[in-house]
């Protein structure tokens, strides 16, 4: 009997171990340990596994009004504010602030926030899969990434995972200046 009841548990503990091995989950993604980063985030702060991140709310409206490189290593622009922040004011602050501007979300990529004559609903989506888009310029140079998903699978992994590589990104940049 008792040998009933531990080859049970293990054909248990086999079956779950099998089960908890998603193949559309990033496995040992590297954490971002560089140096601290402060970011503006228009919208709500995406969940991170990073200590050394620091999350600041600002309006779209603050994007002009304030000299965003001292204050800001990159500006995070969530899924909800794509469509106002892709509309034409901004795309000089985009292309003028000195610092890397994201956005979270976007299937549109990172053009309709820097061209003036382009509106982001009419805007096609891009083929890429990207989870996110980012843009940064200096002088007349621009430099532009996107960063897709693990499997092009959307869960807490694999976003989590994005969000490291961009914090390598913005801190690659910081390093340039």
């Amino acid at each position: 009997m008792k040998k009933i009841i531990i080859l049970f548990l293990l054909l248990t503990l086999f079956i779950l171990s099998a089960c908890s091995n998603d193949k559309n989950e990033v496995k040992d993604s590297p954490l971002y340990n560089g140096k601290k980063l402060t970011i503006g985030v228009v919208g709500k702060f995406p969940k991170v596994r990073e200590q050394n991140i620091v999350f600041k709310n600002i309006k779209l409206e603050d994007l002009s009004q304030e000299n965003l490189a001292s204050k800001y290593n990159a500006v995070f622009i969530i899924k909800e504010h794509l469509s106002e922040a892709a509309k034409a004011p901004y795309a000089k602050i985009y292309k003028n602030s000195g610092i890397p501007s994201f956005f979270i979300e976007s299937k549109k990529s990172f053009v309709p926030f820097i061209d003036e004559e382009t509106d982001y609903e009419e805007f096609p989506d891009s083929k890429s899969g990207d989870y996110a888009s980012g843009y940064y310029q200096s002088g007349k140079e621009g430099t532009s990434w996107g960063f897709g998903l693990y499997n092009n699978t959307v869960n807490e992994a694999n976003i989590k995972d994005v969000f490291s590589r961009i914090f390598k990104t913005i801190e690659g940049i910081d390093n340039q200046k």
